[in-house]
């Protein structure tokens, strides 16, 4: 079949959106459309901009919803209501699978594995797949390709950051006389996937005693610039949180040799790159969330304390109740797995891989 225009939706997060970029990249290989556009919510256009191969980024508003419902989705409706010839759904939401079903005649969707929930979209999608929570996000996002006859490729793609992000970044490395360093994110989404406060000054104490820069990311939101008003002054921390945009933060990646950090998307950006990540995980599940390895062309399947692979090392408490897969313990939004979690083990894996990574 020629599929000439593409929509590809995708209603979920930051990290989400991010990880499609291999099945988009793949999708242009294979079909070589003229066009492929992305739907996504609103709070993730900056990331969406960042995927290559994209013509037009249409967006749902949650805000909009609250205010005027029916008026929105409308809009959306009409927008796309047979506009493409398919029509990709990344999430099992009983919107966006409609929104898959309205913008073109052949469309494919993720489903529950529950028929009783799914029995309708399976009956008008043109193909269907299940949405499995025990396999990586990245995996689930290429599932499509194998509705459309095409094997998969298994790697995550690596997004660069535009021409004037990396210019930025370069003058304010110079300026600061900055060649090697360590990218260290405190931050998440939500406050229930953060390291504590106390834990995290004690690491960066820690990381200060290497004698390498350690730069500190996040963007400019309320948690974030709490955290930043939080770290202590030492002499190779640079606390940049706030100062750099998505785009800037790619390029800052790119250049770092090693990410530190909590699982959020920003984890995600440095395991494109195939940086060596150091993952601090509370209750996150990891088969699905675990930064991927282009190496092995795996994720982490196992909850253990401290785990390798593929130049990837993740950090978790050592309690039965790891990973839960909760907000927070008891709907309290804090994770008490993150307390447990010691920062002298995280200092002294990292010292122990730098040392090797100076001496090879």
């Amino acid at each position: 079949m020629n599929f000439s225009n593409i929509l590809v939706i995708i209603q979920r997060s930051n990290g989400d959106v991010y990880l499609s970029a291999s099945l988009i990249h793949q999708l242009f290989s294979n079909l070589k459309p003229h066009s492929i556009d992305l739907l996504v919510n609103d709070d993730t256009v900056a990331i969406a901009r960042t995927i290559p191969n994209i013509r037009k980024i249409l967006t749902f508003s949650y805000t909009k919803k609250k205010k005027h419902r029916w008026l929105q989705e409308k809009k959306i409706l009409k927008k796309i209501y047979r506009k493409y010839d398919l029509s990709i759904n990344l999430t099992a939401s009983d919107r966006s699978v409609i929104y898959s079903i309205v913008a073109s005649k052949y469309s494919i969707s993720a489903v529950e594995k529950n028929r009783k929930k799914s029995w309708w979209k399976r009956l008008l999608l043109s193909e269907s797949y299940f949405f499995d929570k025990n396999e990586h996000i990245l995996i689930n996002n290429l599932q499509p390709l194998l509705c459309l006859g095409f094997s998969p490729k298994k790697i995550q793609l690596k997004t660069d950051g535009n021409k004037v992000a990396k210019e930025s970044i370069e003058n304010k490395l110079n300026n600061l006389n900055i060649n090697s360093f360590f990218i260290f994110h405190p931050s998440a989404q939500y406050k229930y996937k953060i390291y504590p406060k106390n834990s995290r000054n004690e690491l960066l104490a820690l990381l200060d005693s290497m004698n390498i820069p350690i730069i500190i990311t996040g963007s400019k939101n309320k948690i974030d610039s709490q955290i930043k008003s939080e770290i202590p002054k030492l002499k190779n921390i640079f606390n940049w949180i706030g100062e750099t945009s998505i785009d800037e933060f790619i390029a800052l990646c790119d250049k770092s040799i090693a990410y530190i950090g909590m699982d959020t998307l920003n984890m995600h950006i440095a395991a494109s790159q195939d940086k060596q990540i150091f993952a601090i995980f509370g209750p996150t599940n990891l088969a699905m969330w675990s930064p991927w390895s282009n190496q092995v062309k795996s994720s982490a399947y196992q909850n253990t304390p401290i785990q390798n692979y593929g130049g990837n090392t993740i950090f978790q408490a050592d309690m039965p109740c790891v990973a839960c897969g909760s907000s927070g313990c008891n709907g309290t939004g804090v994770s008490r797995c993150l307390d447990e979690i010691k920062p002298l083990d995280i200092f002294n894996t990292i010292n122990q891989w730098y040392l090797n990574h100076e001496l090879n």
